[in-house]
């Protein structure tokens, strides 16, 4: 009898979200020493994605304010994780509040990460083995969600045959990589542990007994 693994929970989770409409990437591919490099190690924004969602979401908006509502989600503008997060979230739910110059004088606008109305206008990707690199911290999320180029979910997968490997297990490492890979989390909409047999979700600052099936 074959043994089940985790790689093949990661491979039957990695199936269902192909069959919900995601992209599928691995990470190594697309690692600045991969087959079709997009990031680099301590990137954890698809930049080029990102970019192009924007400029396809707002074609009506200048050149240069599009430009401008990019630099502000890539960078950090506290140094407190949680607030950096609720910014993020903002930013994707509500829109980013932009101003540019018309020839009859500056003009305020909305420029949208998100086309929640139409949902098949976003980009949906699904990334294993996301390695990234802060701070001489080296670690490797089992599956990274993207919309847009933003990686809104991070799912931690362990193996229910392993009486070592729980689901709790699982939500502990989401805990270390909370603490030693920040910047992946301030785009952080819903975190993810599964042993494969069950699956429990939180926020970034949900406890464990806040985790619900």
């Amino acid at each position: 009898m074959k043994l089940i693994t985790e790689n093949d929970i990661e491979s039957i989770a990695l199936n269902y979200l192909e069959q919900l409409g995601y992209k599928l990437l691995h990470g190594p591919d697309i690692s600045p020493d991969g087959e079709h490099p997009e990031r680099k190690y301590n990137e954890v924004v698809l930049v080029t994605r990102l970019r192009d969602a924007i400029d396809k979401l707002n074609p009506d908006i200048p050149f240069e304010a599009r430009e401008d509502a990019l630099k502000k989600v890539l960078r950090a503008e506290s140094p407190a994780l949680i607030a950096n997060n609720e910014t993020i979230h903002r930013y994707v739910t509500e829109g980013i509040d932009i101003e540019y110059r018309t020839e009859s004088g500056i003009k305020g606008d909305k420029l949208y990460l998100v086309d929640f109305k139409n949902p098949e206008h976003n980009e949906f990707v699904a990334v294993n083995q996301f390695t990234i690199i802060e701070s001489a911290n080296n670690k490797r999320p089992d599956i990274v969600l993207f919309v847009n180029g933003l990686p809104l979910v991070v799912i931690e997968l362990k193996n229910a045959t392993d009486e070592s490997a729980t689901i709790k297990t699982a939500f502990n490492q989401l805990q270390t990589y909370k603490s030693l890979i920040p910047s992946l989390f301030q785009y952080n909409a819903l975190l993810i542990a599964s042993d494969g047999w069950d699956a429990k979700s939180g926020t970034l600052t949900s406890e464990w007994t806040r985790f619900m099936s």
